[in-house]
């Protein structure tokens, strides 16, 4: 038999990169098997054949850790198998997700699945890097509809000085004594994805190491271009969610003069009653027309379109923030610690309507965390777990244990404050941290380090040094020629809002970004 075998293959920071093209995982929409190293991935893409019922664009990226990649037998002694994804797992799903995301146009309404299998791993090259590149290969050169490539890779800098690290091998990184470590993906001359962990990192360093990773990428991308030429398939034509005209129009006349006045509010709930009034009279408009009544979904994709235009026209015209505050306006804080006496640490930090519960327990050595997972093998120490319960946000739902968010937002969180822990030698005590998220209106995985360094503190745990977090977001005309910063993003700013920035650290530097 013959697998139509067809590889294209280059240099990258000193190692070989190729991409392989067969007739391996056929019956996928598309399939590309990448190698760097000896660290191999298998991705594939697939489109559903219908549109779904649903007003989003039902995207999974799946990443699938396998022991076997390097040669382990783990797990429990009586299931010697893959099971649930690993957190380390979820979070390089995530990266990947957060990277190829933004380039689907939203109103497509196929299911697409992207599917992330770790086939070989040399403990030297991180999957994450030939994972994204290889991603992006299968998104480029299927007929599934998508504004690629992109690429990715990881820089770093050590504290001792030197030149910016290019996509260095892990061995060089493990016991390093690094100012910083980050992975910057995105598109030609774009940085649309970053995960940055440091130790009190200096903001011109950063800024340069960005600087240097945008060069490699474009590098990269303009190899894809080149693949995709040659074997990429024509772009098939998706119906997309349309917009009905007629209904169109009857929504902004009925929102005219309504929406600001709803919208515009210092008040979250009062704002959130409001806008949910408007919705259900919106509801009742369209349900009493014989010819409109199955068109709810499409009236609610107006309003959401005219919430957006709004908030967009406000901060760009007049400086005007959806509850009254300056741009680079913090809102009011509030912090207290030592609420429980039976627990080891405890405090909570509120900023606006976002509040945190932090409490630190401590342990004696032996109740280290043990991790066995495809990529290592050894102990925590530090452990910093993040919970996001429906009533933070005034809804209901099920408790089924951390998903994707609560996992990225608590790695976040530990990134920020990991590096102000003591030594083994000077604390030799385990420490977990968790947090509980009271109630959300965006930045609650940064009032976690804010409640998590009290916590720390009030449980005697002797930190170097403080640590908060803050997010910041980006507002800007469709051209980008026009941009205005915001301070402390909350709700509407979020999600109507063009980037969701956070950033934690000390009064000396950064420890955390993404």
């Amino acid at each position: 038999m013959d697998l139509q075998k067809k590889k294209f293959t280059t240099e990258f920071a000193g190692r070989e990169l190729s991409f392989e093209f067969s007739k391996i995982g056929e019956q996928a929409d598309s399939a590309v098997i990448g190698k760097y190293g000896e660290t191999i991935v298998l991705v594939t893409a697939v489109m559903g054949k219908e549109d779904k019922k649903c007003d989003y664009f039902p995207l999974t990226v799946n990443y699938e850790e396998k022991f076997y990649a390097a040669g382990k037998i783990i797990g429990s002694r009586f299931i010697r198998r893959e099971g649930r994804s690993s957190d380390e797992a979820t979070l390089s799903g995530r990266l990947i997700d957060r990277t190829i995301r933004p380039l689907f146009n939203q109103a497509m309404r196929r299911d697409v699945q992207v599917v992330v299998t770790v086939l070989s791993f040399d403990e030297e090259n991180d999957p994450d890097f030939i994972g994204l590149l290889t991603a992006s290969l299968v998104l480029g050169t299927s007929f599934i509809p998508w504004a690629g490539p992109v690429a990715g890779l990881k820089v770093a800098k050590l504290k001792s000085g030197g030149e910016i690290m290019i996509n260095p091998k892990m061995g060089e990184l493990k016991n390093a004594d690094l100012e910083f470590e980050a992975f910057v993906s995105g598109l030609k001359d774009q940085i649309n994805m970053i995960e940055l962990g440091g130790d009190e990192a200096g903001d011109e360093n950063i800024v340069k190491s960005f600087t240097a990773a945008q060069k490699e990428i474009n590098n990269l991308i303009e190899f894809q271009e080149k693949i995709i030429k040659e074997v990429g398939k024509a772009k098939v034509d998706i119906a997309l969610a349309e917009i009905d005209k007629d209904l169109e129009s009857k929504v902004i006349n009925f929102l005219k003069d309504k929406l600001e006045q709803a919208m515009y509010s210092p008040k979250k709930a009062e704002r959130d009653l409001k806008i949910a009034k408007l919705r259900e009279e919106m509801k009742a408009i369209v349900e009493s027309e014989e010819s409109l009544k199955d068109k709810l979904a499409m009236a609610e994709a107006v309003f959401e379109k005219e919430l957006d235009e709004l908030v967009h026209k406000k901060i760009l015209e007049e400086d005007k923030r959806p509850d009254g505050r300056k741009l680079d306006e913090v809102r009011d804080l509030y912090a207290e610690v030592g609420l429980f006496k039976r627990t080891h640490g405890s405090a909570i930090f509120v900023r606006g309507n976002t509040q945190s519960l932090c409490v630190t327990t401590i342990a004696p050595p032996g109740s280290e965390q043990l991790v066995e997972t495809m990529e290592q093998s050894g102990k925590r120490r530090f452990i910093l777990h993040y919970n996001f319960p429906p009533f933070s946000v005034g809804e209901t739902g099920p408790f089924r244990g951390p998903g994707r968010r609560e996992i990225g937002h608590g790695a976040l969180a530990e990134k920020a404050l990991k590096p102000m822990i003591p030594s083994v030698e000077q604390f030799p005590y385990v420490i977990r941290l968790v947090s509980e998220i009271l109630s959300s209106n965006g930045s609650s995985s940064m009032a976690t380090v804010c409640a998590g360094s009290l916590s720390l503190m009030d449980a005697g745990v002797p930190i170097r040094k403080p640590v908060a977090g803050i997010a910041m977001g980006l507002i800007s005309d469709e051209k980008n020629k026009n941009h205005k910063i915001l301070t402390d993003i909350q709700g509407p700013e979020d999600h109507y809002g063009d980037m969701d920035f956070k950033i934690a650290g000390t009064d000396a530097g950064v420890n955390a970004m993404q």
